[in-house]
């Protein structure tokens, strides 16, 4: 069982962490979407801790703009904290098949907005009133299936940051959320010593996977690559959600 666990942690943070080398974010869903196949949904989380953190750290200081970010983005990350520690109990205290459902909803709505290019624009004298209330409802989502990009990535797109500073603010957003939704998993003692030595060896193939993912970058062709991804993300999700309450 444990070579299994082993081998199934091993292929997925290598594929997501391709993904992510590819078109930048993608390691979070796809890591979660495919472990919560195979065990509960906090304990899929845990093992993300460690890869997911050193990923978007790296991803985070690849960039000029991180004091403009912090400036201009710090009332979403506030509410992506609180959020996430108001939700406390839902990942940890829910019933599986909720938690899981939940993921695959999450999972199936954000394949569904990447295939259809949805693009909103925020004005910038909305900014400052939505930046709370967004990163407060997506720690409150993210809290319950382990997942942090709705509505959070429609909302950074719909800010016009240019590629660059998306990306590097994407990597913000999702550092902030692993490591509020770790202080969670401590609390609820999901994160034991054994999901964190699973976590830190996750970090080696996703690492791998993301090196990869950057070398193929300049060989694949992004939208088509991007339409596969989605196309993925909404047949995970929807097969989480049938398997679940079917």
């Amino acid at each position: 069982m444990l070579t299994l666990t082993l081998a199934l942690v091993v292929a997925t943070f290598l594929l997501a962490g391709f993904v992510k080398g590819v078109i930048g974010l993608g390691l979070p869903t796809i890591s979660m979407g495919l472990l919560a196949l195979a065990m509960p949904t906090s304990q899929a989380a845990a093992i993300l801790v460690v890869p997911s953190i050193v990923t978007n750290v790296w991803q985070m200081l690849d960039g000029p703009g991180m004091r403009l970010i912090l400036r201009r983005l710090w009332p979403m990350f506030a509410g992506i904290c609180l959020g996430t520690w108001a939700a406390a109990g839902l990942l940890t205290g829910s019933p599986s098949r909720i938690s899981q459902a939940a993921l695959g909803v999450a999972i199936a709505i954000y394949g569904v907005l990447g295939l259809a290019a949805v693009r909103f624009h925020v004005a910038p004298a909305w900014e400052r009133w939505l930046s709370f209330p967004m990163g407060l409802a997506t720690g409150v989502l993210g809290a319950g299936t382990g997942v942090f990009v709705i509505p959070s990535v429609p909302y950074l797109q719909a800010l016009n940051l240019g590629k660059d500073l998306l990306i590097q603010a994407l990597a913000v957003s999702f550092t902030v959320s692993t490591v509020a939704l770790a202080g969670n998993l401590v609390a609820g003692r999901v994160f034991s010593l054994d999901i964190a030595g699973l976590s830190l060896l996750a970090l080696v193939p996703a690492l791998g996977g993301m090196a990869l993912g950057q070398i193929a970058r300049t060989r694949l062709s992004e939208p088509a690559f991007r339409r596969v991804f989605f196309t993925s993300l909404v047949a995970l999700g929807a097969y989480i959600v049938w398997r679940t309450l079917g």
